[in-house]
């Protein structure tokens, strides 16, 4: 009877002490994030025109009769396309005329040189001879010259804005043809006001979105800004378009222009944190800070907005050095004991585990 007076609660202990343990053994695992310093960048939101880089007047470089016109107004040429051709008839009959007395002349000063070389011919002569060949050939290439200006062909790739002749106008040197919106390289133009102007040297970065792709960003590059304000005191303000994204934007087309300005001078005040780590409790703002015996301890921050990615910004409450609780911020306790996990990596898709 009093092994058993002393068995039976024993082995209450044994057992309560048992799931004791298995509670204890319990730790909520989290992920840690580092608080991100504020830098010393702000933006500025503009509206831009995506524009073509500029706008070609083509003509023929010698007078002549339109012979033929190869394009309409919209057309797409790329660089090197015939874009009108003149009437060659009377430019060809030249340059037959000079090849004719060139080769002539040419076979006449090879007979003089051999003269010349047996002593049968005064220097003088010949030298008359090779100078009179020579000023054929010149003649003869400009005739060639003038041949080959009868064939009008794009300097660059771009869309016909306008054609201003027709088949058989006569039209003088120079006289623009068709007007070529070059789109080898699409420029972005927006007017910044004098107090943005004043801020040039800050200028670290530009970027540009469209209203039919909000969310996509592309990247632009400083090409000028003029130094002499509009009538609205307003400087015009021209950006490229990297060629891999000149297709994605095209000219007429409305944009929103960011500018980004570092200020050297002014120290980072601040720092931001994901939304997720953020939580609240009887109207004050706190995160959960991860300490060097594994638990947690809840600090008060202040908080301040957010900034253009969509993290919060905090103003007051951390020092930079601490490591936050990422997520799962509602479900600890004052001095937890938690498990730090791993860095998602190749085998943790989307880091669900």
């Amino acid at each position: 009877m009093n092994v058993k007076r002393w068995f039976i609660p024993a082995m209450i202990l044994l057992l309560t002490a048992c799931n004791s343990n298995k509670e204890e053994k319990f730790i909520r695992s989290v992920k840690l994030i580092q608080p991100v310093a504020l830098d010393n960048v702000s933006h500025k939101s503009l509206s831009g025109m995506v524009k073509e880089s500029r706008e070609i007047g083509l003509g023929f470089k010698t007078d002549g009769q339109i012979g033929k016109i190869w394009i309409k107004e919209g057309d797409f040429v790329r660089q090197g396309q015939t874009i009108a051709t003149l009437d060659q008839e009377d430019y060809q009959l030249e340059v037959d005329a000079y090849q004719i007395q060139y080769d002539q002349m040419k076979d006449e000063v090879a007979r003089m040189k051999q003269l010349y070389e047996a002593n049968s011919l005064p220097g003088n002569d010949y030298e008359k001879a090779v100078a009179g060949l020579k000023h054929l050939q010149v003649q003869l290439q400009m005739n060639k010259n003038k041949l080959e200006y009868t064939v009008l062909k794009a300097p660059v790739s771009g869309y016909i804005q306008s054609v201003n002749y027709e088949k058989a106008e006569t039209v003088q040197i120079g006289s623009p043809i068709v007007n070529l919106l070059d789109v080898s390289q699409i420029e972005v133009e927006v007017d910044i006001p004098a107090s943005l102007y004043m801020q040039r040297e800050k200028f670290s970065g530009f970027s540009c979105s469209s209203s039919l792709s909000p969310r996509v960003s592309y990247p632009l590059t400083l090409i000028s800004i003029n130094q002499k304000a509009s009538s609205t005191q307003l400087y015009k303000m021209i950006l490229s378009l990297p060629d891999s994204q000149s297709a994605k934007l095209t000219a007429g087309m409305n944009v929103a222009v960011t500018v980004s300005l570092t200020d050297t001078e002014q120290d980072a005040d601040g720092f931001t944190l994901p939304v997720n780590s953020i939580f609240n409790e009887n109207e004050k703002s706190y995160v959960w800070v991860f300490e060097k015996d594994s638990t947690v301890s809840k600090r008060e921050v202040r908080l301040q907005g957010t900034d253009i990615t969509g993290k919060v910004i905090i103003t007051a409450g951390l020092q930079g050095n601490e490591q936050i609780i990422k997520a799962g911020v509602h479900s600890l306790t004052e001095k937890e004991k938690v498990h730090v996990l791993p860095d998602s990596d190749k085998t943790n898709v989307g880091g669900l585990f």
